[in-house]
């Protein structure tokens, strides 16, 4: 079976592809729907890694058929022959679904002991230098950091840095907590609960 994965994050489609070929598919992958409408061919079934919400709309009326296509990511499913008055207000009631109200600006620059991280500037200092990371190991730092001493189960941690919780990123997270202790010159970081997942444990100067 081949699918076509169409994701503009190579992280997740690196952990995604691994995943679905232990399990015997043939995963190509392109970054944007516009190469995806290139390829002359999309395979058996296509996974859209998208952020926009999406209604699938379809002749295809059976209870299972819907239920299918919400599990595989549409936020509202409509069947053919539809009123317009129908589809306008099913998209109003998606928009307000998917867009809540803007939350509180968290503060630009958090710091915990010997760490000083800048959400703005994305950049990360121990002991005033600057600590080299890349776009996931910042973002998975400043979310355990966020909250010191608070335990995130991995699946949260998946869900929130990769978008997805595939098979492929259990390993995925596990490397990057390794960088970050490396980056970070201590294990004592980030501590691990085991069968559960990780938390921030901040160090003191001295």
């Amino acid at each position: 079976m081949k699918a076509l994965l169409v994701e503009d994050d190579d992280e997740v489609a690196g952990a995604l592809i691994e995943g679905l070929r232990q399990y015997g598919w043939t995963v190509d992958h392109v970054s944007t729907g516009a190469a995806a409408l290139q390829r002359g061919s999309w395979g058996d079934i296509v996974l859209l890694g998208c952020r926009v919400p999406i209604i699938a709309v379809t002749a295809r009326s059976d209870e299972m058929d819907k239920v299918l296509g919400l599990r595989l990511g549409a936020d509202d499913y409509i069947v053919k022959p539809y009123r317009l008055q129908e589809l306008l207000a099913r998209m109003a009631a998606v928009l307000r679904r998917t867009r809540p109200e803007p939350a509180a600006e968290p503060t630009p620059v958090l710091v915990s002991g010997r760490l000083t991280i800048d959400r703005e500037q994305r950049t990360a200092l121990l002991d005033g230098r600057p600590v080299p990371l890349t776009r996931k190991e910042f973002e998975l730092l400043l979310l355990l950091a966020g909250s010191p001493n608070r335990v995130f189960p991995r699946e949260q941690l998946l869900d929130a840095v990769w978008d997805q919780q595939w098979v492929g990123n259990s390993r995925t997270l596990d490397t990057h907590v390794a960088a970050l202790r490396r980056k970070l010159g201590s294990t004592r970081w980030i501590r691990t609960t085991r069968g559960v997942g990780f938390s921030f444990e901040p160090q003191s100067p001295g």
